[in-house]
């Protein structure tokens, strides 16, 4: 007898369809997988049959072909074995067939029977309901995330015993209901908010404009002035997620296997943080089967490596056409991936090998070629792809002992916010433009006019500190978000002039 059950594989952040047809037939006892399966796949015949053995269910005697179709596609991962129990059951005429034509199946099964959590879900549940299935069987762990999905009707499943009673109409399960709305106001606290930190003004306004425009950001100072604790406050200050934010980013996380369990949706703009010894596939994503690296677990957020001339440098080369692309391609003998990688980049460093080059009270050791070759550590086209460079100073006694909090978080952002919804309106025409970080030349020159005061002050810096022309297109996005933050129509005076003050290594001559 054959039977054809419905699941679903993921290859990038998509999902496929795929149909799996099991035939029971006469014959010598064996079972044998067709169509592209991997190690993992080939193996779920043991999973399987255990897990209805334990399960108290009939197993199969005779030969048991198992097709997954498309044959082409390859099959990965654990996901298919409750859909192949499923799928043997049926085929035994041990099964009502009634509901499966309509539903996807997707679940790992323990050797107990009980339904374990998958990797992948939401993208199979959007491509299901895309597909015109009315329902997805899924673990119960995997329900939140499933059930994002509108138009869809998403049943839990603890153990394999509990979907076989359900797809009989011996149990009835209720439909897993979700109020995305709730989702979002459970996400929208934040521990830690920058009115912790005391002190570090410029650093903090450096902070704003750079999130308001979304503008790469490099802090230069010495150990323990707070560099880090700034930046872990960064997503507190992020205009809140869209929808198609979250449903995009959480694709990401539930494919790399790092969404928890039970959470429906990443809710919050992602604050990834690698350590400096992480590799080049870490970084952009790779392996046998490609999965996201940190810059892609980083999408609609912030990426943010502390110590960055401690990472390698090639790791630190290979971000240049992230950064300009917003996403990663990775290519492998059987193919390859896309993967999206939107982030506002956020590094800091020490300014020299010991870190007190610039502290007043301490002495800096380091000799100038020390220096020199620590800095030289990161390239001049990475670092022109960092719109902001800001130092931040020793805090002395007086302003750590302040005992009146300083701006709130919830305060900053609602300018943040302002400022990004003045670009969403100017930029709705191009949909390649998200916010004034992404400007092009032309672009540039539309939106971008200065009054004449300004204009001068600009060509005057450009004269005297010999910036390059990269460094004035930087200056010119980061002018228009600061007059953004000041709902002014064209760029002033005052508005260059602290753009010019976010050229830090320019006017350092950065070698």
């Amino acid at each position: 007898m054959l039977s054809q059950i419905n699941s679903g594989a993921v290859v990038g952040i998509e999902a496929f369809p795929v149909e799996i047809e099991v035939n029971a037939g006469h014959g010598e006892p064996k079972v044998v997988i067709v169509g592209l399966p991997d190690a993992a796949v080939r193996e779920s015949t043991f999973r399987v049959w255990t897990a209805m053995n334990n399960s108290g269910l009939k197993l199969p005697m005779g030969r048991i072909t198992i097709n997954l179709a498309p044959a082409d596609m390859k099959k990965e991962g654990p996901s298919f074995d409750l859909p192949i129990a499923i799928g043997i059951i049926a085929a035994l005429g041990d099964l009502s067939d009634d509901l499966l034509p309509r539903i996807a199946i997707v679940g790992e099964l323990a050797l107990s029977g009980a339904v374990r959590k998958v990797r992948g879900v939401l993208p199979i549940a959007l491509q299901a309901r895309d597909a015109g299935l009315k329902a997805i069987m899924v673990p119960a762990e995997n329900a939140e995330e499933a059930a994002v999905v509108e138009g869809l009707k998403v049943f839990p499943v603890r153990n394999l015993r509990e979907a076989v009673d359900f797809l009989n109409q011996d149990l009835k399960l209720e439909p897993y209901d979700l109020d995305i709305r709730s989702v979002f106001q459970a996400n929208s606290y934040y521990e830690d908010d920058f009115a912790d930190v005391k002190g570090q003004e410029s650093a903090k306004r450096a902070m704003e404009v750079a999130v308001a425009g979304s503008h790469n950001l490099l802090m230069i100072g010495p150990p323990g002035t707070g560099k880090s604790m700034i930046a872990k406050r960064i997503p507190s200050i992020l205009p809140d997620m869209t929808l198609d934010e979250a449903l995009e980013t959480t694709k990401i996380h539930s494919i790399s296997g790092s969404l928890k369990s039970h959470q429906a949706l990443v809710a919050k703009r992602p604050f990834h943080s690698p350590h400096h010894t992480i590799s080049d596939a870490g970084l952009l994503g790779g392996g046998t089967n490609p999965m996201p690296g940190a810059v892609s677990l980083a999408h609609n957020g912030v990426l943010f490596l502390d110590e960055l001339p401690e990472f390698q440098r090639s790791a630190l080369e290979v971000m240049r056409q992230p950064l300009e692309d917003g996403d990663v391609t990775i290519t492998r003998a059987a193919g390859s991936v896309t993967y999206p990688c939107r982030f506002m980049l956020v590094a800091a460093m020490n300014p020299c090998p010991c870190g007190y080059q610039t502290d007043p009270k301490r002495e800096c050791r380091c000799a100038p070629t020390q220096i020199e070759r620590y800095r030289s550590r990161i390239s001049g086209p990475l670092l022109d792809r960092i719109d902001i460079h800001v130092e931040v100073p020793a805090v002395d006694y007086e302003q750590l002992r302040k005992l009146e909090k300083g701006e709130p978080s919830g305060t900053i952002r609602e300018r943040v916010t302002r400022a990004r919804e003045i670009q969403q309106k100017r930029y709705a025409a191009d949909p390649g433009i998200h916010c004034n970080a992404n400007m092009r030349s032309k672009t540039m020159h539309k939106v971008c006019r200065m009054e004449p005061d300004a204009e001068q002050v600009l060509r005057t810096a450009m004269a005297d500190l010999n910036f390059s022309a990269r460094a004035y297109d930087r200056i010119l996005k980061v002018s228009r978000t600061i007059a953004d933050l000041a709902a002014a129509e064209t760029i002033q005076t005052r508005h260059i002039a602290e753009a010019i003050q976010y050229r830090t290594l320019d006017r350092q001559l950065w070698v």
